[in-house]
């Protein structure tokens, strides 16, 4: 996950986290949002009422991740956390409960698991989607700058499309026409890397509404190509 710029939060308060976690729940419910919360308590700045990114950092060392790993921004997605860097307690308990950890153990042993949360196309075409929206750290925010897209298409997919990766990061990083990317651009990428092969360009057809971006990314390959 890209390192989360630092930027002051509001604190949190008790009005803050989502009434249906506050109702009455059985016995059971309750000592496992109390555990959930005295975990939450290891890692929350106390001022803020927030995990912050010193306590995600902490949150890694202890569970063996390096903030990097995709996992942690899965683990995010879980939560549907809205603020890069921050977990409220809200997010932290839903996102616990839902992975079925309330201790230590359980939340390590659930985060090595997190990849198999996205292996389904739907999970994992939202998942991605959320992945850009995670970097939207201003408000009104609509693009995210150049080098922020290329860490995380590299966290993202990677894995899966190494090759495509590589050559998408090396064109963003030398041509001059987009100084950050919008969500639109960032879905087209993952469909481009689907729909499209490499070894072939033919398959690419300029008309079918790609954004100018790919257009102008397939003639520099093929620049490249012609100069092997």
């Amino acid at each position: 996950m890209p390192r989360p710029k630092r930027k002051a939060a509001p604190p949190v308060t008790s009005s803050d986290v989502d009434s249906s976690l506050r109702t009455e729940p059985k016995k059971s419910t309750s000592k496992q949002f109390d555990r959930m919360d005295n975990l939450f308590e290891l890692y929350a700045n106390k001022s803020l009422g927030l995990i912050d990114p010193d306590g995600i950092e902490a949150l890694c060392k202890d569970v063996h991740m390096d903030h990097t790993d995709v996992r942690m921004l899965i683990l995010a997605w879980k939560m549907k956390a809205e603020k890069q860097g921050y977990f409220s307690k809200d997010e932290w308990r839903k996102g616990l409960k839902c992975l079925g950890a309330d201790t230590l153990p359980k939340l390590r042993k659930a985060i090595n698991g997190l990849k198999k949360e996205v292996t389904e196309p739907e999970c994992f075409e939202d998942f991605y989607s959320y992945s850009f929206q995670y970097c939207l750290t201003e408000d009104k925010q609509r693009s995210v700058d150049i080098e922020t897209i290329c860490e995380l298409l590299n966290v993202v997919l990677r894995s899966e499309f190494p090759t495509q990766v590589n050559l998408l990061t090396e064109y963003l990083k030398i041509q001059n026409d987009y100084r950050a990317l919008n969500i639109d651009h960032w879905r087209n990428f993952y469909r481009f890397f689907k729909e499209v092969s490499f070894t072939d360009l033919r398959s690419y057809d300029s008309s079918q509404a790609w954004p100018v971006i790919l257009d102008n990314f397939v003639e520099w390959l093929k620049e490249k190509e012609e100069k092997i």
